[in-house]
């Protein structure tokens, strides 16, 4: 999920349906560098379709090694998201577009827009012919992949495309008119960036992108998901690092999350009564092994993340309150430590409309940390593969189960003797999508991969091998 505190917003707006399913398959071809008018003296004359609002730049360097001095990105969208010894790519120049599409909420701030459904389109001088979309995780805007995915995948030669999805911030739920809008919202501006950027591509450089890959984090990984399932017809394959899972019937986090603040609490005071709860810890999915990861996750993430996706989904548990009340004691009234989500039924029926169903229509690669104490594997992963595999989709899907991930890669330089970094092993997997969809050739087996011992942090900021 990895939430960021953003201004809240109050406003509503309508949600699209999903479209019907296309199968569809490129090639990636070399292209020449193109150059821009002058010299690259002006921005692209490219139209973004759609766009209310769009400015464009050309840049020496379309990385964030560039972007953070010429102010195009905004290092507090990807703070904390990546290892610290994660190296850089070399400059990469092109142009880029920042503008937002028509929206009525005002929950990002970037650019003093104040206006939501934000975007970014980069377009690299050398460009090998494919496009990368990709929405946010958490609740951040626009700039959050730029280290984790934007910088990598731009050294590579592809066009990149990101949406902050619509809403953002901790007060995101305010968004839409019924329960689960603002979440329906991503999946529908994710479908919407995605056949802008395709069209603006293919006006830059003059003829349409040879493959369009769609990958993302946490609630990014789980558009890749939905968009794979719902609107294959715009994508050749994607990478789903760690989705978070929806479906009506569970697990969800709304499941697992009131467990983890129901027992903690007394797993932390120790005492006779401790080892039971340290039982129901690990019964409510969070692993053997990661209790260390626990007082964090209590302090930072648990809390909030079931508060505020609660209130998105099931408003009326707490009646006129909003997102409940902060660390309350279970016996509490309407405390989200004692939240039921069998009996609320209205829960239910709001996870429906966003619900993942297993049925891709592309090749799908998920990659997920088995110390995920956000989102832990058992409860979430591990279920989507079965999903798949029961949806006759098997052969269309890739799972890696990274050993010592976790859901926060800034918490492998913390405990560098216990876990480790999920970013080299998205690229890995990035990577290896790219060869599956080359004729001849698949990928790894699904399985889980071992953290390898004796290895420093540097390298494994920087290495992930699946085999």
């Amino acid at each position: 999920m990895r939430l960021s505190i953003r201004p809240p917003s109050r406003s509503r707006r309508r949600r699209w349906p999903a479209a019907a399913l296309a199968l569809a398959a490129l090639t990636l071809t070399p292209a020449p560098a193109t150059a821009a008018p002058e010299g690259c003296a002006h921005p692209t004359r490219a139209r973004v379709p759609g766009a209310e609002h769009q400015r464009a730049a050309c840049l020496a360097d379309l990385t964030t090694a560039g972007t953070v001095a010429s102010g195009h990105t905004d290092p507090a969208d990807w703070a904390g998201l990546t290892p610290k010894d994660l190296a850089v790519p070399g400059a990469v120049p092109g142009h880029q577009i920042d503008g937002y599409f028509p929206d009525t909420s005002t929950t990002n701030t970037n650019h003093d827009w104040r206006h939501d459904a934000q975007f970014v389109i980069r377009l690299p001088d050398r460009w090998n012919g494919g496009l990368v979309v990709t929405g946010t995780p958490g609740n951040r805007e626009q700039y959050a992949n730029d280290r984790a995915i934007a910088d990598w995948v731009l050294s590579r030669g592809y066009a990149y495309a990101a949406t902050d999805k619509g809403n953002t911030g901790l007060a995101f739920h305010r968004d839409g008119k019924r329960p689960g809008d603002a979440i329906a919202e991503w999946n529908h501006r994710l479908t919407q960036l995605t056949r802008a950027a395709r069209a603006t591509v293919a006006r830059h450089y003059h003829r349409p992108p040879a493959r369009t890959l769609v990958t993302g984090i946490s609630n990014g990984g789980y558009l890749v998901r939905w968009q794979l399932e719902n609107h294959p017809e715009l994508y050749d394959g994607g990478v789903d690092w760690e989705g978070t899972l929806w479906r009506s019937d569970g697990p969800t986090l709304l499941h697992f999350l009131p467990q983890a603040l129901r027992h903690y609490p007394v797993y932390a005071a120790g005492g006779e009564h401790s080892g039971a709860a340290r039982r129901a810890l690990h019964a409510a999915g969070f692993p053997a092994g990661s209790e260390f990861l626990w007082p964090y996750h209590h302090q930072v993430y648990w809390d909030l993340t079931q508060r505020v996706y609660r209130e998105e989904l099931d408003p009326g548990f707490d009646g006129p309150a909003e997102a409940g009340t902060p660390f309350c004691a279970p016996g509490t009234p309407a405390c989200d430590a004692d939240y039921d989500y069998a009996s609320r039924p209205e829960a239910a029926r709001a996870v429906a409309g966003i619900a993942l169903t297993g049925r891709i229509g592309k090749p799908l690669i998920t990659l997920h940390g088995t110390l995920d104490v956000l989102l832990p594997i058992g409860k979430d992963s591990d279920v989507y593969a079965r999903m798949v595999r029961e949806a006759g989709r098997g052969p269309l899907h890739r799972y890696y189960r990274i050993e010592g991930g976790t859901h926060t890669d800034a918490l492998a330089d913390v405990h560098p003797d216990r876990l480790r970094p999920l970013t080299p092993c998205h690229r890995t997997a990035f990577t290896a999508l790219e060869d599956w969809l080359a004729p001849g050739h698949r990928p790894p087996a699904s399985r889980t991969v071992a953290r390898p011992a004796a290895t420093g942090p540097a390298t494994l900021a920087n290495s992930c091998s699946l085999t």
